[in-house]
């Protein structure tokens, strides 16, 4: 039979060119863990590592199992980052990222329109960024499926990093990734794959623009220079309050955004 999210420690293959190793980090922003994703094309001995994930040795040590060309890094968070450094040195590979306190290895910058070849892929960079400033998403040319990070999940909706998010660049990273148009698989950071990255871009965007209007309208009641807590009391009444921290991050964004016009 075969394997379905979520299965811990096992490499489970998505697409032809794309298997994930789920990392056991389960929490309410890691979802059911982090996804490590390992591509490469059938018949290669080398592989594409895309974000080691957490400092978990068992974690690592069964992602290193196939001889590591290179690792890419989605973005900074810890949970996609904290293990690339002892990664890089059990897989002897290089750690590319656009933050430099996240390459190991000789590992070197990633920027938008970069391209790696590796593994027998074509692996594009397409920053993303809004999630946090230095999200990328990956598109694997051979296969049509785009890594999204944490820009896009397998469930549930983004949280806007209020470090150093903005929510000008996630709508406009949301429409970039529509531009790819029908037949692309979303293979993201958290979650289950998705099968049509167009359609699921454009549930972000229209969720993402209703929940502005709705911090707008809440703004109009309560006050323009309402905190983003009592923002989330009146906006997520209805969402379990277990969830209000990580909406209060996302809400700090949006009104910075508002804010700007003002």
């Amino acid at each position: 039979m075969a394997l379905v999210h979520p299965a811990y420690a096992q490499l489970r293959q998505v697409t032809p060119n794309a298997a994930v190793m789920l990392a056991d980090n389960p929490s309410v922003m890691s979802l059911e863990g982090t996804n490590t994703w390992i591509l490469r094309a059938p018949g290669s001995d080398e592989c594409v590592v895309v974000d080691p994930g957490p400092l978990d040795e068992g974690h690592l040590a069964r992602v290193a199992q196939v001889p590591v060309a290179v690792t890419l890094i989605s973005h900074r968070h810890f949970d996609h980052t904290e293990g690339a450094g002892r990664f890089s040195e059990l897989a002897e590979c290089p750690v590319h990222a656009v933050t430099p306190q996240y390459r190991h290895g000789g590992g070197s910058d990633l920027r938008d329109g970069d391209v790696i070849e590796a593994a027998g892929l074509r692996i594009r960079v397409v920053a993303t960024p809004g999630h946090t400033a230095d999200s990328l998403s990956f598109l694997v040319e051979n296969d049509n499926s785009v890594l999204t990070a944490d820009t896009i999940l397998g469930r549930g909706t983004t949280v806007l990093d209020d470090t150093d998010g903005d929510l000008g660049d996630y709508l406009q990273s949301l429409r970039t990734l529509i531009r790819f148009g029908r037949g692309y698989t979303v293979l993201p950071g958290h979650g289950p794959e998705l099968p049509d990255l167009e359609t699921i871009a454009r549930g972000y965007l229209a969720h993402r623009e209703d929940r502005l209007e709705q911090v707008r309208a809440a703004l109009r009641t309560l006050g323009g220079d309402a905190t983003a807590r009592r923002v989330v009391e009146h906006v997520y009444a209805d969402v379990d309050r277990s969830l209000w921290g990580a909406a209060e991050k996302s809400v700090n964004v949006q009104l910075e955004y508002l804010r700007s016009f003002s």
